[in-house]
């Protein structure tokens, strides 16, 4: 019915970590409200689905990207705030951070969440 996005920023050498907007706040990992970083391993899925990669950005976008996941800690409007429909919530985080980015890249269908204004 639906699916759940989030990021991972992989410097290539010493730093792996998975970020995502999760329904509970403070669950694990280290936590800003409902954003979580390293909330669980990164190709963990979440429900009763596999996770897959959908994309990966490199050079100077995935530069973009990590500085915006980074700083989303303190600039990420609903951090505090979730709802499954139609919204805030894990794909609205991830729409949020490609827009921030300039990003076009367009979410599945199964994104609900994403189109909810930010």
């Amino acid at each position: 019915m639906a699916v759940h996005y989030w990021f991972v920023v992989n410097d290539g050498e010493n730093r792996c970590d998975r970020w995502e907007v999760w329904q509970n706040k403070d669950t694990g990992g280290i936590s800003w409200g409902h954003l979580h970083q390293n909330i669980m391993p990164i190709y963990n899925g979440v429900g009763n689905g596999e996770s897959w990669q959908e994309y990966v950005w490199e050079g100077e976008n995935a530069q973009r990207l990590t500085g915006i996941i980074e700083e989303s800690k303190n600039n990420y409007p609903y951090c505090n705030i979730y709802r499954y429909f139609p919204g805030p919530n894990s794909n609205t985080y991830v729409a949020w951070v490609l827009n921030q980015a300039k990003i076009n890249y367009e979410l599945g269908i199964k994104g609900i969440g994403k189109s909810y204004p930010f």
